[in-house]
């Protein structure tokens, strides 16, 4: 019996205890609900622009062969430095040698038949002028020997072909670089019939990077060339990078039917952490704002129900009369009679609820303004109005408002009585499970 009665009391305890906690757990209440508060800031605001693109170096070049051959010896691996002019591959230059040593022969052969021609032509040139020898005669030597000129012209131009081939069989740096890829191995066999088949790539300069960007067609006319730009890669998530826009490129692309255009960023590498393919998450800085005061936007977006609404009229409406008997009430605020959801504005711009009206509380406000709801230090639901500058998608500027300060507690939901109720009173359980 004793044992039964401590797990009763027990048991009470714990009901006690869970209607504290639910009690406890109720924000400040207004006609029966639970209003929820977020607090002014100040702070620094940035408006960006997010995309995603692939680094690159800003100069690369691919490096290949103009000539058909096996690789006889390579002399570079990848990431090694090399400079302009500097033997990366050779070729088997058996064959071109041969060339070589071929159109010397024909040099030799055409140019014995050269100087006999001209040595026919000067022996019957005069002749032909004495009447010795017909004109048919010496135009057979003439002709012979201009055809000996063509023959060792055209000698001499396969000659120097067959040198240059047998040149292209070394491969060479055409700038200083890093070799970031080698496509090719000792023995390999490179046909270069058709294009020049792809040895290397070098690219110049890794210190200084491009980060080629796809913008979508709704944030473009938010880029300008020279922006700021900062982003991070996956592999250095703690190290945030910083760039400016180079250039904007024209030409659209469609990725999944969206229209999108890239833009080119440079970005300092001077530490060489960034390589090329690596995938930068970049914002672009459209607008940035220091030490400013910052509302939330949910605070922006509330409204009250239509009855806090009406309450808040009436309330604008004694305030008025009291002005006005005092001499202070000027013309009579919109929205204190009538239609509460009318969406003129007051006199005077942005008024708050001591020179506001009823019109800004539900109806469409210009885009620059904005309206927000709080408690005054009676607990009665209040009204400001404030003047919109940048956000960042959860927070806004406050670039002028006469009543909103820093620390001040905005509302930004509300939630009625019973499903306040409902959220913080858990199920009834038994404090103990099984029978006694």
């Amino acid at each position: 019996m004793k044992k039964k009665k401590t797990i009763i009391i027990v048991g009470i305890i714990v009901l006690l205890l869970i209607g504290a906690y639910s009690i406890k757990s109720l924000s400040k209440k207004e006609n029966g609900g639970k209003f929820d508060f977020e607090e002014i800031k100040r702070g620094n605001l940035e408006n960006i622009v997010s995309c995603t693109g692939a680094l690159s170096a800003v100069s690369t070049v691919n490096i290949g062969s103009q000539v058909s051959g096996i690789v006889d010896k390579l002399y570079v691996d990848f990431n090694n430095n090399v400079k302009k002019g500097e033997l990366l591959a050779v070729l088997d230059k058996t064959m071109f040698i041969t060339s070589v040593k071929d159109a010397e022969a024909g040099i030799l052969r055409t140019r014995a038949q050269y100087d006999q021609a001209q040595a026919e032509l000067k022996r019957n040139q005069p002749l032909f002028e004495k009447g010795h020898l017909s004109e048919s005669e010496y135009l057979v030597t003439k002709t012979n020997a201009e055809t000996a000129v063509a023959a060792l012209r055209s000698a001499e131009s396969t000659l120097k072909r067959a040198q240059t081939q047998l040149a292209y069989t070394d491969i060479r740096s055409p700038i200083d670089g890093t070799v970031i890829e080698r496509a090719i191995d000792a023995g390999q066999t490179i046909a270069a019939s058709f294009q020049a088949p792809k040895l290397f790539i070098i690219a110049e300069d890794l210190t200084k990077m491009q980060i080629d960007t796809n913008v979508d067609e709704s944030d473009i006319g938010q880029i300008k060339e020279g922006q700021s730009v900062r982003f991070t890669v996956q592999a250095y998530m703690d190290e945030t990078f910083t760039g400016k826009v180079r250039q904007i490129r024209l030409s659209p692309t469609t990725i999944q039917n969206v229209v999108n255009y890239i833009v080119v960023v440079d970005a300092n590498n001077d530490k060489k952490l960034l390589l090329p393919g690596m995938t930068a998450t970049v914002d672009f800085l459209v607008e940035e704002r220091k030490d400013v005061l910052m509302i939330p936007n949910a605070a922006l977006s509330f409204n009250p129900p239509q009855d806090m609404l009406l309450k808040l009229q009436a309330q604008m409406a004694a305030k008025w009369q009291g002005l006005k008997k005092e001499g202070k009430g000027g013309d009579k605020p919109r929205g204190v009679e009538g239609n509460p959801g009318a969406t003129q504005p007051p006199p005077g711009g942005g008024r708050t609820v001591g020179g506001g009206g009823g019109g800004m509380m539900n109806g469409k406000l210009p885009e620059h303004m904005g309206r927000v709801f709080y408690l005054d230090e009676k607990g009665n639901l209040a009204m400001a109005m404030l003047e919109k500058g940048i956000t960042d998608g959860k927070l806004t500027e406050i670039k002028h408002s006469r009543s909103l300060t820093e620390g001040m507690k905005v509302i930004t939901t509300f939630m009625s009585a019973e499903k306040a109720q409902k959220n913080n009173n858990p199920p009834m359980m038994m404090p103990f499970g099984g029978r006694h």
